[in-house]
């Protein structure tokens, strides 16, 4: 997936899905997503794919990015907190997982290297191995 991904085209080009532009009483959230979209997917910081991907969007280009950073640096972090990264990726359904079976094993191969994890962190990663197994 990676591999033949053209990270100049945005969302919106990569999904050939043009949303209407946000309504005037639109939230900060709504706004940044919004506008996140129309950037080529290249240039998001890992901020703005915590946001893409906690919000579900995105995910077949997105996922596989996350994963490329975390794979270099497991704790990456936005603006929330340490690891915030892998937590929006280990926190999403676990449906999610199966339409992707290859990047769950890279994401599995990842979380089975780490250790010291905060509790929190620790907790979703230990969630996240679970219920894969189970799916």
């Amino acid at each position: 997936m990676t591999s033949t991904m053209n990270r100049d085209r945005s969302l919106e080009e990569l999904e050939r899905d043009y949303w209407p532009d946000p309504p005037d009483d639109a939230t900060r959230l709504i706004l940044t997503v919004h506008a996140l979209r129309h950037r080529p997917i290249g240039t998001l910081a890992v901020e703005d794919l915590r946001l893409l991907i906690g919000q579900n969007v995105g995910l077949p280009h997105l996922l596989p990015l996350a994963l490329e950073i975390l794979r270099e640096s497991p704790l990456a972090e936005g603006d929330m907190y340490e690891g915030d990264l892998l937590s929006a990726v280990v926190t999403r359904n676990p449906a999610t997982w199966s339409r992707f079976p290859d990047l769950e094993r890279k994401l599995r191969a990842i979380l089975l290297e780490l250790a010291d994890l905060p509790s929190s962190l620790r907790e979703k990663v230990e969630q996240f191995l679970g219920s894969t197994a189970r799916s």
